[in-house]
């Protein structure tokens, strides 16, 4: 029994046979400081907002979870070091979203778990823009709004694009755009497929030299057409 003891005091903190620390905290406390940081109220009701996908600013956060935009931004500060949350900017703006589908999926079944008649994820009303601008819209030369958003949509459920973390086309998606006649081979620094955040939908839209490619073929073909007056947005 001393043997096995003092073999247990000497691997514990050290890795075996070389007295050094073992890198990092251990399985245990990095399991207990993700369930901490999940483990108050307001931080469950910001994570329960951003189950729906939309992206929110610290202050829009504020008013959502009714708490002051100095409380909401320590809460905010524990969730972004645990890997729940992360920040994204666009513009002068910066936006948290829930981390990716894997940290929205482990969410979402904890809130079923403890929530067994709960059927939806909380909703939150999206920001308020002219509905022509809302509806359907380019953001530079790439699909927005609430069309963007569908066409995006569609493109992840045909497995085109794989929007988990980084955007990404599939090879059944560069596939589908050879197929479409659409030429995907570009110069420069700018990405093939990148997500840009929809102001008015507060969700990433398909951007990157694959949304404009294909925002031009479809106005080229009058899939859609811009209004006769100009602008951003189109019918």
């Amino acid at each position: 029994m001393n043997e096995l003891h003092t073999e247990a005091e000497a691997g514990t903190g050290a890795e075996a046979g070389t007295g050094t620390p073992a890198e990092g905290p251990a399985p245990a406390a990095r399991l207990a400081a993700f369930a901490a940081a999940l483990a108050d109220e307001t931080r469950a009701a910001i994570c329960m907002t951003l189950l729906e996908g939309r992206a929110w600013t610290a202050g829009e956060l504020a008013r959502i979870t009714a708490v002051a935009p100095s409380t909401v931004s320590g809460h905010l500060s524990r969730l972004l070091d645990a890997g729940l949350c992360v920040t994204e900017r666009q513009g002068r703006h910066s936006y948290v979203r829930i981390a990716d589908a894997a940290t929205a999926r482990l969410v979402d079944q904890l809130a079923s778990y403890a929530i067994p008649d709960r059927d939806a994820a909380h909703a939150v009303p999206v920001v308020a823009a002219p509905d022509p601008l809302a509806r359907a819209r380019t953001c530079y030369d790439h699909f927005a709004g609430r069309f963007g958003m569908a066409v995006t949509d569609a493109m992840e459920r045909r497995g085109l694009l794989c929007t988990d973390g980084v955007f990404e086309l599939t090879e059944e998606g560069r596939a589908w755009y050879a197929r479409a006649g659409i030429d995907l081979v570009h110069e420069g620094r700018r990405p093939l497929a990148s997500s840009c955040l929809d102001w008015t939908e507060r969700r990433r839209h398909l951007g990157g030299v694959a949304g404009a490619r294909l925002c031009a073929r479809a106005l080229e073909e009058e899939w859609v057409v811009r209004p006769a007056g100009g602008g951003r947005g189109w019918r």
